[in-house]
């Protein structure tokens, strides 16, 4: 089963692309149809030989529309691959507007309270066939729009746990474009509240080889390579920023610190 987790991380970091491609279509579109400026456009993956990995995530294109997802499931804790917001000095301007993210949050994704309808209203399930802690259901529109705007009421991707009868509401993740400074990440969620995410300093196999034989424990986001240096005395492809800004948030928790919770 680790096997396959690693597996379904290396396929994400390849399918992002994909969601990068739709991105930039939906900005050259939104720069066409709005009369008011638009943020510059930039590569969501610079650095990332574009052709290789489109090439290569062609034959997993069920995966394509899931990676935010992927990559917000893991959990993971400082580290090598893992750089996280400082949480600043709490105040009550802060926590007062972190209050009314939650306000705006919980009418608008209490109806996802039933799956079914989250389905029928665009959001898309990342590999339901594989065990996970968290599954998240992703609306590529709200993902785009994220790019922008911050919207409490369109989370990027909502998140649930696996039940009986299918699957239980547990909170949501939003998003925000990796150019953002730590001040435009506040402008959205406060510092003080929440610490915001990205991954970093991935490191892939070389090119041409099968991603069932590579050695996942030097390669990926919980792999050994950390540094540029040592991914190309690996042979592999390094890339140092992967995917946007992500932070989430349990709005039906009743205990404070588990509300914004990594």
């Amino acid at each position: 089963m680790k096997r396959d987790h690693r597996i379904v991380l290396f396929l994400a970091v390849f399918a992002v692309l994909s969601i990068s491609r739709v991105g930039a279509r939906q900005t050259q579109t939104q720069k066409q149809n709005q009369t008011q400026n638009a943020p510059p456009a930039k590569s969501d993956m610079p650095g990332m030989d574009m052709g290789d990995t489109q090439h290569e995530s062609a034959a997993n294109s069920h995966t394509a529309m899931s990676a935010n997802e992927q990559m917000s499931d893991m959990h993971m804790e400082m580290g090598p691959h893992m750089h996280m917001t400082d949480l600043r000095k709490p105040s009550a301007v802060d926590e007062e507007r972190a209050e009314q993210i939650l306000e705006t949050l919980r009418p608008a994704i209490e109806q996802y309270k039933d799956y079914h309808k989250a389905l029928d209203d665009g959001f898309q399930i990342f590999h339901p066939e594989l065990p996970q802690d968290h599954y998240h259901f992703t609306k590529y529109r709200y993902a785009a729009e994220a790019q922008f705007v911050f919207n409490p009421a369109h989370p990027t991707s909502l998140l649930y746990k696996k039940v009986s009868d299918g699957y239980q509401l547990e909170g949501a993740m939003y998003t925000a474009p990796k150019r953002f400074t730590e001040e435009q990440l506040n402008e959205r969620v406060p510092l003080s509240v929440a610490r915001w995410h990205e991954h970093v300093n991935f490191c892939l196999p070389p090119k041409g080889e099968r991603i069932t034989l590579a050695n996942w424990k030097e390669f990926g986001l919980k792999g050994s390579i950390a540094t540029e240096d040592a991914c190309e005395a690996a042979g592999g492809r390094w890339i140092p920023l992967v995917f946007n800004w992500m932070v989430h948030v349990y709005p039906y928790e009743t205990d404070p610190a588990k509300i914004w919770a990594h």
